[in-house]
């Protein structure tokens, strides 16, 4: 299998699985019907978040093939997948109040469920960030030959 091939099939992975969490916690929260009709409301959010946490995966490993260490993208993947996943639970995340009646918990939930817009778009911010930094360290590699510092095939 090609390195494209392998880095596509593993950026549509990453994203299955991220789309799977996603039903997943709102399902344990608030039911399947919940899960679904908060899909059915938000989905234009939370597939632009699928999508772009898929695309930095695949271009993570992408990456890895060039130059077989990944040196300092992994940070950016985990940092952006994470503000994805977390923008996507939030849509629902006042329910939560039902299973964890703790005063201070349930300030944290209702703040975060009056941003919830908001943190989609930081979500999305952050994936395309992230995109925009490793396809720059892609180009910069390949235009220099994979020697962009110093002769060593790091990036």
């Amino acid at each position: 299998m090609s390195n494209i091939a392998k880095s596509i099939l593993y950026g549509i992975l990453a994203s299955a699985i991220l789309l799977g969490v996603y039903f997943a916690v709102l399902t344990v929260v608030s039911g399947w019907s919940f899960a679904q009709s908060q899909f059915a409301s938000y989905w234009y959010f939370i597939i632009s978040l699928v999508v772009g946490f898929g695309i930095q995966i695949a271009l993570y490993q992408y990456i890895k093939s060039l130059v077989h260490s990944g040196r300092g993208m992994g940070t950016v993947v985990g940092v952006s997948g994470t503000t994805s996943t977390a923008a996507m639970i939030s849509c629902c995340a006042h329910y939560l109040v039902n299973l964890v009646p703790i005063l201070g918990v349930t300030g944290l939930v209702t703040f975060i469920a009056q941003y919830q817009v908001s943190l989609f778009w930081v979500g999305i911010l952050s994936n395309i960030i992230g995109i925009i930094y490793m396809a720059h360290r892609i180009i910069k590699f390949s235009t220099q030959g994979g020697s962009a510092y110093g002769g060593k095939k790091h990036l």
